[in-house]
Order: C-alpha cells, then sequence, then structure tokens
C-alpha cells in the first residue's frame, strides 16, 4: 500500500470508530479519553473550541536533532480529530507550522511549504526539512481549515537537522 492509501485508510477508520463510538453512546466522535466539554460560542464564523483544549508535540523533542523527513506525532486533549470537511463539534484537523509563517486566525490556513496539512485526520506524519534549526508549531483547524475560537496551538519547539553525510 502506498502511504496515500494507508492515510485514506487510517482516515476511514477514524470515522468509522467516531460513528461507533456515537452509536455506543460513547462520546461522539471524540477520540482520546477526555471528557467533553462545553466550548465558548464563537461569533467570527471560526469554529468554538474548549478553553482547556491542547495540542502538543509527542515527538519529536523540543531541542532534538533529527533527520529528514521528519516524523512528527501529535497530542491532542479535550478535542478529538476529525478529517477536514467533516464538521463535528470540539474536532479539527492538525497543522505543522514550520518557521514561524504568518497566518490569519479567522481565515482558512493557507497549503505552503511552511504551513503543512494533514487533513486527512492524522495523528503523525512526516516533513521534509532542510539541514538547519527550525521552529516548529501545531494548530489545529476546523473542518475549513480555519484556527478555532481560541486558537488550539502547541508550544513552539525547536529542532535541529544535520547535514547529510
Amino acid at each position: 500500500m502506498t502511504a496515500k492509501q494507508l492515510t485514506r485508510l487510517g482516515a476511514a477508520a477514524l470515522m468509522a470508530f467516531a460513528g461507533t463510538a456515537s452509536a455506543q453512546g460513547l462520546g461522539g466522535p471524540l477520540l482520546g479519553g477526555d471528557k467533553k466539554e462545553e466550548a465558548p460560542a464563537s461569533d467570527d464564523g471560526r469554529s468554538a473550541a474548549p478553553a482547556t483544549a491542547e495540542v502538543y508535540f509527542i515527538e519529536p523533542a523540543d531541542g532534538a536533532t533529527v533527520e529528514s523527513p521528519v516524523r512528527i506525532r501529535f497530542g491532542l486533549r479535550k478535542m478529538g480529530v476529525a478529517p477536514a470537511g467533516v464538521q463535528h463539534d470540539n474536532t479539527g484537523h492538525h497543522h505543522v507550522l514550520i518557521d514561524e509563517p504568518d497566518y490569519y486566525l479567522d481565515r482558512p490556513l493557507p497549503k505552503t511549504e511552511q504551513i503543512v496539512h494533514f487533513g486527512g485526520g492524522q495523528t503523525e506524519g512526516e516533513v521534509e526539512l532542510a539541514p538547519g534549526r527550525h521552529t516548529l508549531q501545531l494548530l489545529l483547524g476546523d473542518f475549513a481549515h480555519r484556527p478555532h475560537n481560541p486558537p488550539v496551538r502547541s508550544k513552539k519547539i525547536t529542532i535541529t537537522v544535520p547535514e547529510s553525510d
């Protein structure tokens, strides 16, 4: 299977699980075991997020030296993961911000070399980075790739990619 096929399979499995959990009364599409918390109303069109929601890096660690492609694993608390285009309360999908790109909180995140979308509902992925120091930050996007209100962002981490031999 290709990586693209595996990504699609993972997203399909995630949605199947979310539907099963909802049908069994297990809390809807939320994955990860955290209890659902009511989010504040959003008046600017963005999807609301609980103020206590948190996205974080499982891997790589802050200060790590890593080979490219860089494997990234995403963590999320107080919300669930859903693919782009799938609208459920308190869910979103991951974006990796590389080297502090500019973006607007009230608009869909553009897909650029510095803003990498994981819109299939992935909880891990890889990014190609040139040798050198890089900052990474996670930002959760809603069904339309917009940051939530309030934004669900990780702390920034710094990694180093060494020169290839």
